[in-house]
């Protein structure tokens, strides 16, 4: 069975009180409709046909050839979406799913149940489609049924009688048709008092056809529409829960879920324990029995196994095995620690790589510089590696002890197994073996040729 899919996503969304268009919104490091489009393409043969009006060319930006693109130049419904949709579905489709661009929460395997249930009813079948049952209607079209069961028709809460305000079967919004019979019957949906088409017509239209309508009780989560900022945070926390869910069961402990952010993106290998406090975000990918937080903040940054990171602050670096931070260190964009680094509390290293086994003590910063394997780097230092005008380059052998407070003036070259005393500025290179000190720093000892080979 061939099956496509529409999404609407032409809404202004005025109620989210907002100049991005409420299909744009972010939940857990995806916008709204990057959920949507999520949820229907493990189940459909083609990209999704998008509805789109306000804000399309940043949908279209955000989804590229992921989707079809419909414009709705005028709202005048959700039948009048579909309808624009259509000629973008091709001839040979045998089903159509019809999902909205505010319901995030909707999952692939609640489709997938429903395209089953269409896949599995009588010939005679030209919608199934997904409701829910609960006290609060919230506004939601009744399914009304007939004496043996059927479905009748979706009558929207304004044109309830008092008895049908009582039925607590609600429709979702959720369909898959009947392709062929989608297009011979959309475009004879009435006109409504508003003056727009419903969808939620062509459940009464197929019934008095005499075909078959067939429904499913969907999880209430699934089909939580967003309308404000109250519904998007109350979805964010639904997606949170099941991200963290996903992590803990693939084997990641996490002390507390409800105080751990975790985007859709992130990668935590087994036997990793994130603490209470951690934000995770973007690309991030970490490696199996680490220790992240208490309270750190990692983005868009590779950690290795065996690392640990605490109260720390990671954005755009890189840790490789058993490297270790905090607590209160900051790794700006291009940070690389090597192997078995250890930085100290109050450090921040910014476009520079630590060699393995180098200690970076705290209060330190390292900008611009590359350093060898085993330094030891005091207390206090700073590579002075901005001019006011340029950026220039610091370069430290291995071996090397930097003394706490130095402060390194770039561009300079700190020889193999140099010695920095403690306070000194050192403006000039220093060659391998020797020790240096003072303001400025000068060389003590030249090394003979047989140390500096």
């Amino acid at each position: 069975m061939k099956t496509s899919a529409v999404i609407l996503a032409a809404g202004y969304g005025t109620r989210m009180k907002s100049e991005l268009p409420k299909v744009m919104h972010p939940l857990v490091g995806r916008p709204m409709i990057d959920w949507a489009v999520r949820a229907v393409e493990p189940v459909t043969q083609t990209p999704p046909v998008i509805v789109v009006g306000h804000g399309q060319a940043l949908v279209r930006a955000c989804l590229g050839e992921r989707g079809v693109y419909a414009e709705q130049h005028e709202l005048l419904g959700t039948g009048h979406a579909v309808l624009q949709a259509l000629p973008y579905i091709a001839d040979d489709v045998d089903a159509v799913i019809i999902t909205y661009a505010d319901m995030p929460l909707l999952t692939t395997a609640t489709l997938s149940q429903l395209l089953d249930l269409y896949a599995a009813a009588n010939p005679t079948t030209a919608i199934a489609m997904l409701t829910i049952t609960r006290d609060d209607p919230q506004g939601f079209g009744r399914i009304a049924r007939r004496a043996d069961g059927t479905v009748a028709a979706i009558v929207e809460e304004a044109d309830c009688t008092a008895d049908q305000l009582l039925i607590r079967e609600l429709n979702t919004g959720v369909y898959c048709f009947d392709a062929a019979w989608l297009r011979a019957n959309l475009s004879a949906v009435p006109k409504s008092a508003k003056g727009e088409y419903y969808l939620t017509d062509l459940v009464a239209m197929a019934a008095s056809q005499g075909r078959t309508i067939v429904t499913a009780n969907a999880p209430l989560d699934d089909v939580y529409g967003v309308n404000n900022r109250v519904h998007l945070a109350e979805a964010e926390a639904v997606l949170r829960r099941r991200i963290v869910e996903r992590h803990m069961l693939a084997g990641v402990t996490v002390i507390d879920p409800s105080s751990t952010y975790i985007e859709d993106a992130v990668e935590i290998g087994a036997d990793t324990t994130i603490w209470p406090g951690c934000i995770l975000r973007g690309a991030t990918k970490i490696g199996k029995h680490c220790t992240i937080g208490p309270y750190s903040q990692i983005a868009d940054s590779m950690v290795a196994d065996h690392c640990r990171i605490i109260y720390s602050v990671i954005e755009q670096a890189r840790m490789d095995e058993h490297a270790e931070i905090g607590p209160f260190g900051r790794l700006r964009k291009g940070a690389h620690l090597g192997e078995r680094v250890h930085m100290g509390n109050f450090g921040e290293v910014k476009d520079a790589y630590l060699g393995p086994g180098a200690k970076m003590g705290h209060f330190s910063y390292i900008g611009n510089a590359e350093v060898g394997a085993n330094v030891n780097i005091g207390a206090g230092t700073i590579t002075c590696n901005y001019d006011g005008v340029h950026k220039s380059k610091t370069v430290i052998g291995d071996n090397a002890f930097i003394g706490s407070d130095t402060m390194l003036v770039a561009p300079v070259t700190i020889g193999r197994e140099a010695r920095i005393g403690a306070g000194a500025v050192v403006t000039r290179d220093v060659p391998p073996g020797a020790t240096a000190f003072g303001v400025p720093a000068r060389v003590k000892d030249k090394p003979s040729a047989d140390d500096a080979a």
